[in-house]
């Protein structure tokens, strides 16, 4: 039989998917999120859920060993139990929207999180990594196809030009018109944005074309060995395997993933004068805390400048 708390959870997410346009993953999490609280504290009905419930649930995933780090007893980090706590204050806030008496969504704070920490690398590293794809096919071993060479600049090249998500890169259609500079991509939320194009970026995307055999929608596909699934567009796991093996070819021993390269767009952008609120819209991200976390660059200019003209 069906509780009230189930009924309402159900239409809760039936809210998100239709009124909010949330995507199915958030939708999936957050069903997550809920169920698990609702178990653990025995939620019925809205009236069930108190403080007393909520901070009981707080201590469980505070002490709950981590999936990856169980051997080493590691717990919980912030962030994740944070996202149980987000999903909880987003239901509340609809019990409360739809007149439910309910604990309210602003009785729950979030726990505070480590200042992130961001993985950069230089710009000589990053020089680097963009000619890598190049610089490989003279190196021993098996030669690279042309066509993977070509590939795989337009890939990283479009990466550190944009900035996009490594989800929307995979998106991408080979129809799109590249040579206006400019063009429209759906992200997080199903939000539009505009992107900018380098004009090496086009030229690397536009020789990549070229040389295109295949009738393939998307805009990069596997080429050679990599055929075999049946399946010729390149997924997520496999761009990030493609800057992993020119991140250690351009000898960067540092972990180097296409968000990295997302980070590397927003500190290019910032570091040259570049204002904050620019670089929010062209990263797509809904609040500017998640950009401000960029500012770190600047640190480094005020710096120069103290030494510069400070006790002159």
């Amino acid at each position: 039989m069906t509780t009230e708390i189930e009924r309402l959870k159900r239409q809760f997410l039936e809210h998100l998917e239709i009124e909010k346009g949330s995507s199915l993953k958030t939708i999936e999490n957050y069903d997550r999120y809920l169920a698990r609280f609702f178990e653990f504290g025995k939620i019925k009905n809205p009236e069930d859920i108190t403080d007393s419930s909520v901070r009981e649930f707080r201590l469980y995933l505070n002490r709950q060993s981590s999936g990856n780090n169980r051997a080493t007893g590691e717990t919980l980090k912030k962030k994740t139990q944070n996202y149980y706590l987000i999903g909880l204050r987003a239901f509340l806030k609809y019990l409360a929207k739809n007149k439910i008496e309910s604990l309210p969504a602003e009785r729950i704070d979030l726990a505070k999180v480590p200042e992130r920490h961001l993985d950069l690398i230089s710009s000589e590293e990053l020089r680097r990594l963009l000619s890598a794809p190049h610089s490989a096919k003279t190196l021993a071993g098996k030669p690279e196809s042309e066509e993977k060479i070509l590939r795989d600049t337009a890939i990283l090249q479009l990466l550190f030009s944009t900035g996009l998500r490594v989800s929307e890169l995979c998106s991408l259609t080979r129809d799109l018109n590249f040579s206006s500079g400019e063009f429209s991509i759906r992200g997080k939320g199903s939000k539009v944005r505009v992107v900018f194009i380098s004009d090496e970026a086009k030229k690397a995307v536009a020789d990549y074309l070229k040389i295109r055999k295949d009738m393939d929608d998307a805009l990069f596909v596997k080429v050679g060995d990599e055929k075999g699934d049946g399946k010729e567009a390149l997924a997520r796991r496999s761009i990030e395997r493609i800057v992993k093996h020119y991140a250690i070819r351009a000898g960067i021993s540092k972990r180097v993933t296409p968000h990295v390269i997302r980070h590397c767009f927003a500190t290019d952008l910032l570091s040259n004068g570049a204002d904050i609120r620019s670089v929010q819209m062209m990263l797509g991200h809904s609040n500017i805390a998640t950009t401000q976390i960029y500012t770190h660059v600047t640190d480094k200019q005020l710096k120069d400048i103290h030494k510069k003209f400070h006790s002159k």
